[in-house]
């Protein structure tokens, strides 16, 4: 997700931070965070992230976008994907399994593949890593994309390791690089997982963390010894994070430009940057701005309310105007380009009228929101659209925009609210729609925890209708009762998008190649270089 992060432990990111720091100055100590490198192979490459770098760091349990994209960098999975595609390859594994549709699949690990502080990769800290993920006793945000289909992990040698699946699921091998692989001696000392929140992060991929400021900008350097299948191009990297939307182009284009890429690139500004003849690219998919309702906060405990606000936004207003008509209304849960999409059973046309009706229907008049919302720009940008879509129905509507740290410390404490206007995608951590739903909605799931909804009798046959469809070997059939659930979320609209937009990203073309536009938030420079 777009936020900084939908996990327990975010607080904890803002105390502790001495043995972050002592762990950084053992790999070497932090650079300059000023530092932009000489010319030629070895300068900096610098980047802009349109998100705060001051989410949680632990990859098993973090869904902020900065974060997530940086641990791209830092860590290995047995198996990682295509930034785009998502189509699998072996990374800490040497080859992939021959039969997806096995029940055990078993990896040999790279020969010489080497964590940061130099110790050996072994079996052992992959079985470390999954028994975390898998362990019911453990709330960790990866473990809602695996239990279902995942029955344990086994060591076979100090190289070799087997995964053993309740049921054949071929689609769960793009799901492995979710488990990025940790050394067990680093991360199972009392408190490391603490210090993982706040930025430790020890991992075995091609570049390593050298600094880490929150709210100010993170750094990478190569990692000398990675013999792994993305061997890293820049010497250095700095990540800034930049939320605000006009600072983050003048880094990238203006009198203080200094960086060679940005990503979440405002749309009013991609005709000019291109007339400077910066590429901006764009990619559509599961980004959205969406509605989260708090379940037991009368009257949104009624469905009828929560669809009469879905009802009265004017979505193709915040496509034309917020979007610039870089997005689209929802007609589903999903995107229009995931394969599985369809139109809902329920689609949430400009309804004022049926807004109305419904809220009659549920007894409820001259009704009072505060609309909580992250700092997010694009979303600030939807946010008038959306107040005056309520308010034109009666509802008096106030716009209550905060940190995104802000926003979900209040949710992690479990605070009142009533709703919440925010940006989700899915698509970081994959494209299929049963990965899709279950980053939203499941019985240990934060976000429906967050909605005060796990509970309720039509979330649980919700679940146990998602664990069916996962079971369900016939494509076209899993595809049918995937569809089932589509249209229980939809009709529910307990979390659910208003619209679906693009992300544009933009770079300097004469310095750099190589540059995927992704379809979520953040970066992934592994196949880009130096032009």
């Amino acid at each position: 997700m777009d936020h900084d992060t939908a996990v327990p432990g975010r607080r904890a990111f803002l105390t502790g931070t001495a043995a972050l720091s002592a762990a950084l100055a053992a790999c070497g100590g932090p650079p300059s965070t000023n530092d932009t490198g000489a010319d030629g192979p070895d300068r900096t490459l610098t980047a802009v992230i349109g998100y705060g770098n001051d989410g949680s760091w632990d990859p098993t349990r973090t869904a902020s976008a900065f974060a997530t994209a940086a641990n791209a960098h830092l860590y290995e999975g047995l198996v990682d994907t295509d930034p785009v595609t998502r189509a699998p390859y072996p990374a800490l594994a040497t080859q992939l399994p021959e039969d997806p549709a096995a029940t055990v699949w078993r990896f040999t690990l790279r020969p010489g593949a080497l964590f940061h502080d130099g110790s050996p990769v072994t079996a052992d800290d992959v079985a470390f890593v999954y028994e975390r993920i898998l362990d019911p006793g453990t709330d960790t945000l990866a473990r809602g994309f695996f239990t279902t289909w995942l029955a344990g992990v086994r060591t076979v040698d100090t190289r070799t390791v087997e995964l053993h699946l309740r049921f054949p699921f071929p689609d769960g091998l793009p799901r492995l690089t979710l488990a990025k692989i940790m050394p067990r001696h680093v991360f199972a000392r009392p408190g490391a997982w603490d210090d993982a929140v706040r930025g430790l992060a020890v991992g075995s991929g091609p570049y390593r963390l050298t600094a880490h400021h929150p709210k100010s900008n993170t750094a990478f350097e190569a990692f000398a010894a990675y013999n792994g299948p993305r061997p890293p191009a820049f010497r250095r990297m700095n990540w800034l994070t930049i939320v605000d939307a006009a600072s983050r182009v003048a880094r990238i284009s203006g009198v203080s430009a200094g960086a060679q890429i940005a990503d979440n690139i405002p749309y009013a500004h991609v005709p000019w940057l291109r007339r400077r003849g910066l590429t901006v690219a764009g990619a559509s998919g599961m980004n959205n701005l969406f509605l989260m309702f708090n379940t037991r906060h009368r009257p949104f405990d009624d469905v009828r309310v929560r669809q009469a606000l879905h009802f009265a936004v004017d979505a193709e207003r915040i496509v034309d105007v917020a979007l610039k008509g870089h997005g689209r209304p929802a007609t589903s849960f999903l995107d229009e380009g995931n394969p599985a999409h369809r139109p809902a059973r329920t689609v949430y046309h400009h309804d004022p009228a049926r807004a109305r009706a419904l809220l009659r229907a549920a007894g409820v008049h001259r009704l009072k929101v505060e609309l909580l919302a992250v700092n997010v720009s694009w979303v600030l940008d939807c946010l008038p659209t959306v107040k005056a879509s309520w308010d034109a129905i009666g509802v008096e509507t106030t716009l209550a925009p905060q940190e995104t740290t802000a926003v979900f410390t209040k949710l992690d404490q479990r605070r009142d609210y009533q709703v919440v206007a925010a940006a989700s995608n899915a698509n970081q951590f994959g494209l299929d729609a049963d990965l899709i739903l279950r980053h939203t909605y499941g019985p240990h799931n934060q976000w429906t925890r967050y909605a005060r909804w796990a509970d309720h009798p039509v979330a649980r046959r919700l679940f146990a209708a998602l664990d069916r469809a996962t079971r369900e070997p016939d494509p076209p059939r899993r595809t049918a009762l995937l569809g089932d659930c589509l249209d229980t979320v939809a009709e529910q609209a307990v979390l659910y998008p208003v619209v679906h937009n693009e992300l544009m990203t933009a770079w300097d073309p004469r310095r750099l190649t190589g540059v995927p536009a992704q379809p979520y938030p953040g970066l992934n420079l592994l196949q880009a270089g130096w032009a």
